[in-house]
């Protein structure tokens, strides 16, 4: 349907076009190549299109301004970080006032217990522990599982994503075995000593990778969100519960990212019940935070397997974690921002964005599908929904979404730069997904012309 030659002609306009709107931001990029590789703070901002990343002057609400003045509608959000939108006033106000009260001390404040509580109502988790990361909190959930149950492996969907869990960076062969995924650098040891893979959605995979019997924990997202969404079958992920169950593994649902369907996440939504559950990103309002629940059991199971003499020193936790800036930040973000009547809004956004993108692939013809997730949405390349993480990753073509990326960016809107993922805060408006539609509709045109 696309036109190659065509595809690469206008390319090279939108490249030249970036060019003309952003000086200021390549200015900035050329001194910053003397000061971090590849001109950024960290390496995967280099992946953004266009000749360099922009640089942002500031950000509030759903749009941000860079330096050379272009407000973009911000339909990337931090990939998370900020679906609170940027820096929501009733976090702000929290933070502020604990500023003056106290960053972090190693001690804990009465904020934990109201985090807490707060988690434990919307996730049906009783216990609760507190990191500076969702990949903190993965880690950690990993150490428990292991020490409780006294087995080394892990498994993870092929194509996952965990933020930077080492056991996570495996894919499966064409043979079907374990092999580290392509950019994982240095791994500590090979993958397949660590982690079995098995593809979404695929039950008896997973039951065939559990009858090991050395597998402490299923590490998964109850919808996949890194590689293109791809959602879960009816009945699958209660199947995956009941086989942890029968094989003795622990289950750690990670909703960092399907937190936006709800206040609850999938787990609330379906009535899952996880042993462990991780989340991070978003529950602060974009203060660095993470945080994962358990079952009384693993606690106890926990709590008697490590001396107090030596509980600091196990491999989990760090120095400023749990501070009490960022639980602050955690207690006005979930009590006043991440609200039921918030995400009513942002569910209802997120399919008027995703109908949009619908009606225009559906205009050109265009043999592409759209997935939703709440407040989320996104579309792949294949005329219907993916049902693994192969799949949807076979559905992929980089040339096209750099084009298609670099183009809404210069139009006004920045989407997150992995995928073709929108994703909606609660002071995005009808108006910003109306123009989202307007744009990509104009995009499409082109392409197909």
């Amino acid at each position: 349907m696309i036109n190659r030659a065509r595809l690469q002609e206008l390319q090279k306009r939108e490249e030249q076009r970036f060019l003309e709107k952003h000086p200021k931001s390549g200015d900035l990029y050329r001194e910053a190549k003397s000061l971090m590789p590849s001109g950024v703070p960290m390496s995967w901002m280099s992946k953004w299109p266009g000749a360099y990343p922009l640089f942002v002057e500031r950000a509030e609400g759903a749009r941000f301004l860079d330096v050379d003045g272009n407000e973009l509608i911000d339909f990337c959000l931090g990939d998370t970080g900020s679906m609170t939108g940027h820096s929501p006033s009733a976090t702000v106000a929290a933070i502020k006032a604990q500023l003056d009260k106290g960053i972090t001390v190693m001690l804990p404040t009465e904020d934990a217990l109201i985090v807490s509580k707060e988690l434990s109502k919307r996730f049906g988790l009783p216990l609760w522990q507190f990191t500076v990361s969702a990949t903190d909190a993965n880690r950690h959930a990993i150490r428990y599982s292991r020490l409780v149950t006294g087995r080394s492996k892990v498994i993870v969907i092929d194509r996952c994503y965990h933020g930077s869990v080492d056991e996570s960076f495996a894919t499966l062969s064409e043979s079907g075995e374990t092999i580290s995924r392509e950019g994982n650098i240095g791994a500590p040891v090979p993958l397949d000593q660590t982690t079995r893979v098995v593809e979404f959605n695929d039950v008896e995979g997973m039951r065939k990778a559990l009858s090991h019997g050395d597998v402490a924990a299923i590490l998964m997202e109850p919808a996949m969100t890194n590689v293109g969404i791809v959602l879960p079958e009816t009945g699958y992920l209660h199947e995956v519960g009941k086989l942890a169950k029968e094989f003795g593994a622990i289950w750690i649902i990670d909703e960092t990212h399907t937190i936006s369907v709800g206040p609850g996440g999938m787990t609330k939504e379906l009535g899952l019940t996880p042993d462990f559950l991780t989340i991070g990103k978003s529950i602060g309002g974009g203060i660095p935070t993470g945080a994962f629940g358990m079952r009384e059991e693993i606690a106890d199971a926990f709590s008697k397997k490590v001396d107090r003499e030596v509980v600091d020193t196990g491999g989990v936790g760090g120095t400023l974690a749990g501070n009490a800036l960022s639980l602050a930040a955690m207690r006005a973000t979930l009590q006043n921002v991440l609200t039921e009547v918030a995400f009513k809004e942002m569910t209802r956004l997120g399919n008027l964005w995703c109908d949009g993108v619908d009606q225009v692939i559906g205009e050109f013809n265009l043999p592409w599908h759209c997935n939703r997730l709440g407040a989320r949405g996104e579309y792949l390349f294949q005329a219907n929904p993916p049902r693994t993480g192969a799949e949807a990753a076979r559905a992929s073509d980089f040339e096209l979404e750099q084009y298609i990326h670099l183009r809404l960016l210069n139009d006004g809107f920045l989407l997150t730069p992995f995928h073709n993922m929108a994703l909606i805060s609660p002071e995005t408006t009808e108006d910003d997904v109306n123009a989202h539609t307007d744009a990509f509709r104009e995009m499409c045109r082109d392409l197909v012309s």
